[in-house]
């Protein structure tokens, strides 16, 4: 079964830093398009940064500067590293990925969400 899981989060003063990890499990063929979203309290779910076309990438302006994501296919792991955060920042961060699998009689692909991890930025 595939399945996308969240970690890294937690509470961290403003300035400080974070990592987020999103690990894909299962008979995982191809991970494409790999993204962080975040929701925070009563507002949408929003994009944070993804990639797009093969390595390229892109990021919600807020972000531009201070986070970065970056993946490794070999451990099928998505990171986030998050600087200089803003208690802004502070929401629920979310693993969304297009993931390709052998169901036993052909290919399949099909978009996944993590369960989320918590990110707070408070003093």
């Amino acid at each position: 079964q595939v399945q996308l899981v969240e970690s890294g989060g937690g509470l961290v003063q403003p300035g400080g830093s974070l990592r987020l990890l999103c690990q894909a499990s299962g008979s995982i063929v191809e991970i494409n398009g790999p993204g962080w979203y975040r929701q925070a309290p009563g507002k949408e779910r929003e994009l944070v940064a993804t990639f797009t076309d093969g390595d390229s990438t892109t990021y919600a302006g807020s972000v531009k500067g201070r986070f970065t994501i970056s993946r490794d296919n070999a451990e099928k792991t998505v990171y986030l590293q998050m600087n200089s955060l803003k208690p802004e920042d502070t929401a629920v961060y979310y693993c969304k990925a297009g993931i390709t699998y052998y169901d036993g009689s052909g290919y399949v692909t099909n978009y996944y969400w993590g369960q989320g991890t918590q990110v707070t930025v408070s003093s």
